[in-house]
């Protein structure tokens, strides 16, 4: 098991540590349902040092990240990320991932913790352009700094302007006197705020810098468990959960990351495209319980006559609306908004109706 070069200020701060994706991480500090607040109406931080990094470079750069991804990134303009997927050859996807443009042959891949050494081999194996790749994930560590009052704290920390940041954009910059400080807008909360990416010999300076920051604005370390609650408000698919080798992006609702356009060629685009055109039997789809009962991961989907057609992939009570939610796959006929579902919990069908996601509405 990996450790971060956050992991001893979590230990001091009395995080409860925990093994995931081959490293030791906090799951929560002071409670799921605190931290989740938090966010939600401040600023709270995470460590994502566990994160994966690539660097594509070179005249091929492009290329290569066109082939290998399913997004457009020919769009991409210096400073602007775009969130994409790894298609696996097969119908379902290697990973979800995000993409940074630097400049015209400089890119940034961002991929998930449990999949950088198949995600590496994978990228390695689909390098018949010959572009330039370098796993730089033991060197850099990360900080999600999450909330609406995240970019104020920040601002204090750095001469260049933070404040009025699109989504999805990021800046290089000098950020509590450390140069060259990757400072972007892309989250996985739904709140705002930013990530913050470091050597991993600046982190603990960038750390004491950060919550020195935010002390005015009530700032909070954040575990991996409200990370989780936060993002399922959002219906924001989580890798291993609501996406996987065997899920197509198209079945996940990810259609929209999945560009068809004549002059980008892709793996496994005539296959997605075949399903784009023809239609799916299976859909993920967001729902909220009618009958009192917390969805989990696992728990059979049932129809009327208690005939299993799914199952859920992610769901919690969601600490923000006090009800709870879900998701799952189901046929495609009971995908639409309002469909009756049930959830077998504890030997009892549960009524669920599908709904629309986010689940939460950002005011």
């Amino acid at each position: 098991m990996k450790t971060t070069a956050f992991t001893k200020f979590h230990e001091a701060n009395g995080g409860k540590i925990v093994p995931f994706a081959g490293y030791y991480m906090p799951v929560q500090f002071e409670g799921v349902n605190v931290e989740h607040e938090a966010v939600r109406k401040g600023i709270g931080v995470f460590d994502v040092s566990h994160m994966g990094e690539f660097w594509v470079k070179g005249p091929k750069a492009l290329d290569f990240v066109q082939w290998v991804t399913s997004n457009d990134a020919s769009v991409l303009v210096d400073g602007k990320v775009q969130y994409s997927c790894f298609p696996n050859g097969q119908g379902g996807i290697v990973d979800d991932l995000l993409v940074y443009r630097v400049d015209a042959e400089t890119f940034l891949l961002v991929v998930n913790a449990s999949n950088i050494d198949k995600d590496w081999a994978w990228c390695n194996k689909q390098n018949k352009m010959g572009a330039s790749l370098y796993n730089a994930s033991d060197e850099i560590a990360q900080l999600a700094v999450q909330g609406p009052l995240a970019l104020k704290a920040m601002q204090k920390l750095t001469d260049t302007t933070v404040t009025d940041m699109e989504y999805y954009t990021f800046k290089k910059l000098t950020f509590a006197g450390v140069k060259d400080v990757i400072f972007a807008t892309t989250g996985y909360t739904g709140s705002g705020g930013c990530e913050i990416y470091m050597a991993n010999e600046d982190a603990p300076k960038i750390w004491d810098a950060v919550f020195e920051a935010g002390k005015e604005f009530g700032i909070k370390n954040i575990g991996l468990g409200a990370r989780d609650t936060l993002r399922l408000e959002m219906g924001y698919c989580l890798y291993g959960n609501d996406i996987n080798d065997t899920t197509s992006p198209i079945e996940a609702g990810l259609g929209w990351i999945t560009k068809f356009t004549p002059e980008k060629d892709f793996i496994n685009k005539a296959e997605l495209m075949r399903q784009k055109q023809e239609g799916v039997t299976k859909k993920l789809v967001g729902f909220t319980m009618v009958e009192m009962g917390i969805p989990r991961h696992g728990y059979p989907i049932v129809d009327a006559a208690g005939n299993v057609i799914g199952e859920v992939t992610s769901g919690t009570m969601a600490p923000s609306l006090k009800i709870p939610v879900g998701m799952g796959y189901v046929p495609a006929a009971l995908s639409k908004e309002g469909s009756e579902i049930f959830i077998k919990i504890r030997d009892k069908s549960l009524k669920a109706k599908v709904v629309k996601m986010p689940f939460y509405k950002v005011k």
